[in-house]
């Protein structure tokens, strides 16, 4: 283990650590690495702390972790650990503890009693026997189970065994995703299959909607024994199949048809079984071309539904439009079995520098109603518009890239526990993009022929229109922007409305741009004493807060709290916005409302206007609450004008002397300065401040309000609605 790991399990800083290793003699020699990057030897570590009395801070996931490494590689430990994961998680926290502190020869016997009550539920899994050596790792997965949830400890034990096989590509699905793809599904659909089942995600999220028979199959064991113990822990009344093998060579359940199928397959797969299955009877819309996998997975899904039932499906978007998969997406638009197709942001999942697409789709019904159009719902709208809770979007190259060019030639599949991945859709708005998504489908499918398109989000496209020489389906090529029933008369009084708004805020920015007496201050500038933040907060003058930050040490929780209260985001700041938040910029731990007469700093700089790294609070912002990567300094007004404080913190080489990195600029609030100045004369810089500031504001708005009107005359124009002025 490295003294990374060292600190992290004491409780203490890396620094520690090193005093340690300077200062006793006693501290455990290095066993392998190298001079700059030592490694040590867990157990004597361990042994060495517990001499000292330091006991483990490690988060029970932790200590499971390290329970399992001192096994080493080629243990087995992790997939022998399985069945005694899903009958402990049957277990009371009190059974467990007292389980756990059985000695050595009872708690073994005991722990293959439990794991054998369940071996027929995970696939591949025997009756197991564990030996001396396996205590720990058992013990730590009790501890695990009872304090950090069945679930947790099943994740672990994947991650390691995954980890062991030396298995790349694989991503879990965020759970955010995997419930709107099954709120997708009809209501009533009670048997599932993921034919790439991964960890069970999506079928977790059906069996909560409703499904009482789940169906999965997955070509790496581990993957299946993961979902097999997720389900019999989120649907221990469902019944459930879980097979392993490769679904498209070798399909486990070849005459089972579903009234349903989630599935996150595979992507860019090459070696998907072209050749061999050449002549397969599930290729009813054409033979997948070898570089199309992902087609041969749509028509393996369609293949195992009753009639009329839906597949959802988690694909690239470059499936949309390559024209080697053109002549299949035409017969599956033809057929009417492409039923709508939902673009992602990207970073909503992996891999996360694309926005990946949600494909609908029904399986035909003989004789059943000819379907003329196909919906689709552009999501990246959300993120080209800059709204709240969406990540940043992508470059349009990286895009549009081909799934298939990424990481090799290894097929991208669903269902690991990539840290990364976790932590992106936590801080991810899924609630609002499924409500924008549902919305927009449950319209379309009550209604198809009466659909009503909404401009920038959704449009219903007759299918006549789609099958051309491209038949390409991404949704940004199809929803419009704006709307298609303009009322020519409507545009032309709102344009007349513009005009009006736009000459009184040009009258507003004259004003606010009027000569003010600003007079020179002599014959050279001006010198004062100036003292740093953290001086004048240990002098009382100012208090200083911050928001924490996702991945803050200490913070208890990953989710978004849910607030009724608005959100001052460090955006708001940027662009002298009201609060405009939610609750994913927020952290749990750090709920602190905002007053008026507060300072607010952003954290990170950026954005080209350093004037804009600073805001005064006003009756707005007052009850809002903090959000992250904001500094917030609440001055003595008794001391500090705060138009004073926020003008000298926002100035430009202030904010560069008290800021770290390059990528990311980082203002640490405590190393900027201010002038020592009396009260008064701070009054007379804070008004001078806050006259610049409504400059500032004045001008934004003026842009803001000329851009509008321009973009609206030129819809008005493009669109055959208004006629050029005589």
């Amino acid at each position: 283990m490295t003294a990374a790991e060292i600190s992290r399990i004491a409780g203490v800083t890396r620094a520690t650590v090193s005093n340690w290793r300077r200062r006793h003699d006693d501290f455990p020699a290095p066993s392998a690495g190298t001079e700059t990057s030592p490694l040590y030897d867990l157990p004597a570590v361990q042994a060495w702390l517990r001499g000292r009395g330091h006991t483990s801070t490690a988060s029970p996931t932790e200590e499971l972790r390290t329970a399992l490494r001192l096994l080493g590689p080629g243990s087995g430990v992790a997939a022998r650990l399985f069945p005694l994961a899903a009958g402990a998680s049957r277990r009371t926290p009190e059974e467990l503890a007292e389980l756990a502190a059985l000695p050595d020869d009872r708690l073994i016997a005991r722990a293959e009693k439990t794991a054998g009550e369940l071996p027929a539920a995970v696939p591949e899994a025997e009756p197991v026997r564990y030996g001396p050596d396996d205590v720990d790792a058992v013990r730590a997965l009790l501890a695990c189970i009872r304090e950090a949830g069945p679930q947790a400890a099943v994740d672990v034990l994947a991650e390691r065994e995954l980890d062991e096989g030396a298995v790349s590509g694989v991503y879990q699905t965020p759970e955010g995703l995997a419930v709107l793809m099954a709120r997708l599904l009809p209501a009533e659909a009670s048997r599932v299959l993921d034919p790439a089942c991964g960890s069970g995600t999506l079928l977790a999220a059906a069996a909560r909607r409703g499904a009482r028979k789940l169906f999965g199959q997955d070509s790496l064991p581990v993957q299946g024994r993961r979902t097999a113990v997720r389900l019999l822990l989120a649907a221990p009344e469902a019944e459930t199949a879980i097979r392993v093998g490769d679904s498209l060579r070798d399909d486990a359940f070849p005459d089972v048809t579903v009234d349903a199928v989630l599935c996150n397959p595979p992507f860019a797969d090459r070696d998907w079984g072209h050749d061999e299955l050449a002549y397969d009877p599930r290729w009813a819309y054409g033979l997948p071309p070898r570089l199309e996998s992902e087609l041969a997975w749509v028509q393996h899904a369609l293949a195992h539904l009753e009639p009329g039932g839906h597949a959802v499906m988690l694909l690239p978007p470059a499936l949309a439009f390559r024209s080697s998969g053109r002549r299949v997406r035409a017969e599956l638009i033809r057929a009417g079995a492409l039923r709508a197709v939902v673009s992602l942001p990207a970073r909503a999942a992996y891999p996360l520098h694309i926005g990946l697409q949600i494909w609908v789709l029904q399986r035909p019904e003989p004789g059943g109603t000819d379907r003329t159009t196909v919906l689709f719902v552009d999501g990246e709208g959300e993120q080209r518009d800059g709204s709240p809770g969406t990540a940043p979007a992508a470059d349009t190259a990286t895009a549009t890239t081909d799934a298939g060019t990424r990481g090799g030639s290894r097929p991208r599949r669903s269902g690991s526990s990539s840290s990364a991945a976790s932590s992106s859709a936590a801080s991810f708005d899924w609630a609002g993009l499924t409500d924008r998504v549902l919305g927009q489908w449950a319209a379309f499918t009550t209604a198809p022929d009466t659909y009503a398109d909404e401009p920038g989000v959704a449009r219903a496209v007759p299918l006549v229109d789609l099958l051309d020489d491209v038949v390409d389906v991404t949704p940004a090529r199809h929803v419009r922007a704006t709307a298609a029933d303009i009322d020519p008369a409507a545009l032309a009084r709102r344009v007349d409305d513009l005009y009006g708004q736009l000459a009184e805020q040009v009258t507003a920015l004259a004003a606010s741009s009027a000569s003010g007496g600003w007079q020179p201050s002599g014959a050279s500038a001006r010198e004062w004493r100036t003292a740093t933040v953290s001086d004048l907060a240990r002098g009382g003058a100012l208090t200083v807060l911050r928001a924490a930050t996702p991945g803050t040490r200490g913070s208890k929780s990953s989710g978004a709290p849910t607030v009724e209260r608005p959100v001052l985001a460090a955006r708001d700041i940027a662009a002298g916005n009201p609060p405009s938040g939610t609750a994913v910029d927020i952290h749990t731990d750090a709920v602190q409302p905002v007053a008026a007469g507060d300072v607010l700093v952003r954290a990170v700089a950026g954005g080209g206007d350093a004037a804009a790294m600073t805001r005064v609070a006003d009756d707005r912002d007052a009850g809002a609450l903090l959000g992250q990567h904001i500094h917030l300094l609440r001055p003595d007004p008794a001391r500090l004008d705060p138009w004073f404080l926020a003008g000298f913190l926002g100035a430009e080489d202030n904010i560069a002397s008290a800021s770290t990195g390059s990528t990311q600029v980082h203002v640490t609030p405590g190393r900027l300065r201010v002038p020592l100045l009396p009260l008064e004369e701070q009054r007379r810089y804070g008004e001078a401040f806050r006259r610049v500031h409504e400059l500032r504001a004045a001008a934004r708005q003026t842009a803001d309000l000329a851009a509008d009107t321009a973009a609206t005359l030129t819809t008005g124009l493009t669109a055959g609605v208004l006629l050029p002025p005589a």
